[in-house]
């Protein structure tokens, strides 16, 4: 099987969508700090289900359940650091026993969300936490080594809200070896924590992990601009997977207003420099479906 990297010199790839909504729609509740990284534990199977559902519509890429995974959390749960550290890697191997199951090429990505989704309060739509990149260094290091040792094709460094956080997510990557992407949360053509996104994406040009950069977990419009900033300023591939639209209510844990996810635009996003595409929160199986049949390939 080819390699990611390798299939992006091609052609645009497919990724899922909203690992969450659609292991909501399966009847889970997900109203736990741990979100859906609870199910590794407690139902692992719903999450292969997940992925499966994501692979038979088209997506091409797979993202764990490991986004809100981290040692910190699993250790309020009473679990203690070997496993909070299997279950980590129980992740990557649930979305390798779905993508067993399909045929054609098939990639995991792993999932490293930003500190905030450790928080549960929605701060990784704001970030500045009052860390220094060094402080974000040592809480993300032991959990993307552990993800790296069970060799996904890449890590998803997702939803980042702010330059400081990626800064320490490169230095990691960097140094571990395994190929990354790197996506900001974005509002407008500034970081959520409104840095630049020209000053964000030009933190990738230098990085040797990186294979790809771009935004997700954003309004569906704001992404015809941070894809082309994206292109001009990484020199590399770009991502782009929005959620459905409409905003995240940390408090309640609910999204308010209508979903705006229109695969209309995907044509768009192609020209401008998007390769890898998806969705995010509130987009599920049959939008990505809808999106695979547009992609051209």
């Amino acid at each position: 099987m080819d390699s990611l990297i390798e299939a992006l010199k091609r052609r645009p790839v497919v990724l899922d969508g909203g690992l969450s909504n659609e292991l909501a729609a399966a009847g889970h509740d997900l109203s736990d700090e741990l979100w859906s990284a609870r199910l590794l534990h407690d139902d692992p199977g719903a999450i292969t289900s997940a992925h499966l559902a994501y692979f038979r519509a088209g997506a091409e890429v797979v993202i764990t359940a490991s986004y809100q995974a981290t040692v910190e959390g699993f250790a309020a749960r009473g679990h203690d650091r070997d496993e909070a550290e299997a279950l980590l890697k129980r992740s990557v191997a649930l979305a390798r026993a779905a993508a067993s199951e399909v045929d054609g090429p098939r990639w995991v990505a792993a999932s490293v969300g930003p500190y905030g989704a450790m928080l549960a309060d929605g701060s990784e739509y704001r970030g500045r936490y009052g860390l220094t990149v060094d402080e974000l260094e040592r809480f993300h290091r032991p959990r993307m080594e552990v993800l790296a040792e069970e060799r996904p094709d890449v890590l998803a460094l997702e939803t980042i809200p702010d330059i400081d956080e990626a800064e320490a997510l490169l230095r990691i990557a960097d140094d571990i070896g395994v190929p990354a992407w790197l996506t900001y949360s974005v509002s407008g053509t500034a970081t959520n924590a409104g840095q630049p996104l020209e000053e964000a994406f030009a933190l990738m040009a230098g990085s040797r992990a990186v294979i790809a950069t771009g935004v997700n977990c954003c309004e569906p419009a704001d992404v015809a601009a941070a894809v082309e900033i994206a292109a001009r300023g990484s020199g590399k591939p770009v991502v782009a997977y929005p959620n459905g639209g409409g905003e995240w209510d940390g408090e309640a844990n609910i999204w308010r207003g209508d979903p705006a996810f229109d695969v209309a635009r995907v044509a768009q996003w192609v020209e401008a420099g998007a390769r890898l595409i998806g969705g995010c929160c509130r987009v599920g199986p049959a939008e990505i479906a809808r999106l695979a049949s547009v992609l051209p390939r």
